[in-house]
């Protein structure tokens, strides 16, 4: 199946948003797409989840949501602490294969790649591994995150599973000197590409200046139109207004 595995170096690193860009940027192609989350946690009621994030920005509606924990922790230990057994890798990966019909299937993770699943110790990464599915590496822009990406870069490697890049997952509109030398080193670690920067705020956009965002910002790999240049880079961080918030 054409499936694709969205993965963090950690939470809060902008998984959601990478994984409706790719959606977004797919569907105005013409394809059909699905997008599954494989477990929601601490989602507090009226609280939008992670594929009503992914909906709205991307227009996809053929959304599914794997399994659903009340606790704002890893899966394993939600399910846990909610007296439940955590939905086993093997059914999981079950689950995504019945959507092998659509074009694309895209696969939201849950924290970092290696984080419980279930009980067993199954992770993102052993989903990726079953499908035979590349991985985009999801990072935070700042300092440290070279180390948390070639660590996933090489958990990943280890077990047999393509990187197919990182994406930094919101670039503020004022970057340090870190971040944008990160940009430069991001491929040595990962050795993989660089496959975007979606800017700060690209979660308040409405859905057409979404899509537009990201075909400027994810690069043609994942079907938009960047590619990584530093001087290109000098010049977008002159021009670019921030994005809403």
């Amino acid at each position: 199946m054409n499936a694709i595995v969205v993965t963090g170096t950690g939470t809060e690193v902008g998984k959601t948003i990478v994984t409706a860009a790719i959606a977004a940027l797919a569907r105005a192609a013409g394809k059909s797409v699905a997008v599954v989350k494989l477990a929601q946690t601490g989602i507090e009621p009226g609280d939008e989840s992670d594929v009503d994030v992914v909906s709205r920005l991307s227009g996809v509606d053929d959304i599914h949501e794997l399994v659903r924990y009340p606790e704002p922790l890893a899966p394993a230990t939600a399910a846990r602490r909610a007296g439940v057994d955590a939905v086993p890798v093997v059914a999981l990966t079950a689950r995504v294969r019945e959507l092998a019909d659509r074009d694309l299937v895209v696969v939201e993770g849950a924290g970092g790649l290696l984080v419980h699943l279930d009980d067993d110790g199954g992770t993102v990464a052993d989903v990726a591994r079953d499908l035979d599915a590349p991985v985009v590496v999801v990072a935070a822009a700042g300092l440290g995150t070279l180390n948390a990406i070639a660590l996933t870069a090489e958990a990943l490697d280890r077990r047999g599973v393509r990187c197919l890049g990182v994406v930094i997952g919101s670039w503020p509109a004022a970057p340090d000197l870190a971040m944008k030398t990160n940009l430069d080193d991001i491929a040595d670690y990962a050795n993989a590409p660089l496959l975007g920067r979606p800017p700060a705020g690209a979660a308040g956009l409405d859905p057409d200046e979404f899509r537009e965002t990201a075909r400027r910002h994810l690069a043609p790999a994942l079907g938009g139109a960047w590619t990584y240049s530093p001087d290109a880079e000098i010049r977008s961080d002159r021009e670019e207004t921030a994005a809403p918030t």
